[in-house]
């Protein structure tokens, strides 16, 4: 439910004038879920709402939709013209100096720029100047609650055990001389998901091989390979609770199908295991001296322990990403490949960590773990981080 109050407190804190939220035809996502409209509702006019950091709030909507916003507190500005909509823009901005709106500069984090160039060029013709929203977003739409993070707990500590499981039943079939396939064993994944009470958003991405050298593959009933003897298996899984509002958990782990693991293979996930480990103790470290830390930081620090390795052009996605009731939620990211994200990690936000190496034609290994952020110091959520190749006994 919208906090005008809270919202307000976070522009003082930022030194912000007011926050402008501007749609058009649900070109922003995120105005809908920070102020909590429905977003399967679909409203085919420009709409503006406009909190300042200190009085009421002031709703401008169309004439033929002019109920559109009737569930946020305020007044209530009706235009019909485009002429109009500029003039009744310009006086609800009146007396502020500096506003915060979803773009980013440079387009440096687009999850943020939401709004179209035309209309920040718009709002600056007003003598207004506009800073990018990413950090108040971050605020309002990655911060967990206790009951949040109690969801997410339960989330990583049953998609552990359902990959441990699916593990066990690669080694189960091929000693009972089945057919295995990455489609069968990811439809295993996915039942144990509702009998667990569990849902995901996409397939659990199930690879083997080659496959896992690609870090998006995702097997189908038509496109999937069989799992043998001697070969590497990655798994990566991430789900939710059903009810509204759970946040969801998202792992990576790997095995290889032998008694024993080839050296070249043991050796890469060494490494990712180091640079998984590195990036956690940068961000323990920074937060225990108070210092902020960004999630262009975190990416550098893990990143270079794959790149003093050698193995660095093979380290081709960002170290992890913001974890919401989304997947990818929209708090700061662990990144400066994709993007420079230099939002500053704050608390009680939760991310992954997921460095990789993969090898084209070879095979690929990803160690992804979560990190909540209490005000305290970072935890690794659910079990034990993997700390050996699992060995899938055939």
């Amino acid at each position: 439910m919208l906090s005008v109050a809270d919202i307000q407190d976070a522009l003082h804190a930022w030194g912000l004038d007011g926050w402008l939220f501007i749609d058009f035809r649900g070109s922003d996502p995120l105005a809908y879920s920070i102020l909590g409209l429905p977003a399967d509702v679909f409203l085919s006019r420009r709409w503006a709402y406009y909190v300042p950091a200190d009085g009421l709030p002031t709703r401008l909507v169309h004439a033929i939709e002019s109920w559109a916003l009737d569930p946020l507190p305020g007044k209530k500005e009706i235009y019909l013209p485009w002429k109009e909509w500029h003039e009744r823009l310009e006086a609800m901005l009146h007396g502020s100096k500096r506003i915060a709106m979803q773009f980013s500069p440079m387009n440096a984090i687009p999850y943020v720029s939401r709004v179209d160039a035309g209309t920040i060029d718009l709002v600056r013709s007003f003598g207004v100047d506009v800073a990018s929203s990413a950090d108040l977003v971050q605020q309002f739409e990655a911060v967990l609650s206790d009951v949040q993070f109690s969801s997410h707990i339960y989330s990583a500590n049953v998609i552990a055990q359902i990959c441990q499981e699916a593990f066990d039943e690669i080694g189960r079939r091929l000693r009972s001389e089945e057919t295995v396939t990455e489609f069968a064993i990811q439809q295993f994944i996915i039942e144990k998901f509702h009998e667990a009470g569990l849902v995901t958003d996409h397939p659990p991405i199930v690879a083997v091989d080659a496959h896992s050298a690609d870090p998006h593959f995702s097997p189908t009933a038509s496109a999937s390979s069989p799992i043998g003897r001697g070969q590497s298996v990655l798994i990566d899984l991430w789900a939710k609770r059903r009810e509204p509002g759970s946040i969801y958990a998202d792992i990576t782990r790997v095995g290889f199908t032998a008694p024993e693991i080839p050296s070249e293979y043991q050796k890469v996930f060494d490494i990712v295991q180091q640079a998984r480990d590195a990036a956690i103790d940068f961000v323990a470290g920074e937060w225990k001296s108070n210092r902020p830390v960004t999630g262009a930081e975190v990416d550098d620090a893990c990143r270079a322990v794959i790149q003093k390795a050698g193995f660095g052009k093979y380290f081709i996605h960002r170290t992890g990403h913001s974890i919401h009731q989304s997947t990818h939620g929209n708090g700061a990211n662990i990144d400066n490949l994709e993007t420079k994200d230099e939002r500053r990690l704050i608390a009680n936000t939760l991310f992954s960590i997921e460095p990789g190496i993969y090898l084209p034609g070879q095979f690929g290994i990803r160690s992804e773990i979560n990190v909540f952020l209490s005000v305290k110091e970072p935890m690794v959520t659910g079990p034990a981080r993997q700390s050996a190749v699992t060995r899938i006994i055939g």
